[in-house]
């Protein structure tokens, strides 16, 4: 299943600059963590100081758990999620207790024709 979410990040002079360093040179063990708790892929996009990811994670597991279980499986991925929240701040819709904000979908262009393209808007109460 995928989701898309967003967070911000604080907006201070260099953030974005260490941001994307950061994940250029991603620790081994956070990398391990997250496909050890269900992530097949992930993909961080950043447009000023927006951050939006893309997240598959495998049939079944739901990304709420997966980056909970991700979060305490190590002292050395715990220090990498600090020092990740350290640059971020939720965004101004985030929803309470909600870091990474849910982005609902709005239009799919489907792989084949007979499909039509639909907006679909997800249900967020299934989301918190």
């Amino acid at each position: 299943m995928r989701s898309v979410l967003t967070v911000n990040l604080k907006d201070e002079p260099g953030i974005a600059e260490t941001y994307s360093r950061l994940h250029r040179e991603v620790w081994p063990d956070v990398q391990a963590s997250l496909r050890q708790a269900g992530v097949d892929r992930m993909d961080i996009y950043i447009l000023g100081h927006r951050l939006v990811m893309v997240v598959e994670m495998r049939d079944g597991v739901d990304y709420r758990i997966a980056f909970t279980t991700h979060a305490a499986s190590t002292p050395r991925v715990a220090e990498w999620e600090r020092l990740m929240k350290s640059l971020q701040e939720p965004s101004e819709e985030a929803r309470a207790g909600e870091w990474w904000a849910v982005m609902e979908p709005v239009f799919q262009l489907q792989d084949t024709a007979e499909e039509p393209a639909i907006a679909h808007v997800a249900d967020r109460s299934r989301t918190s």
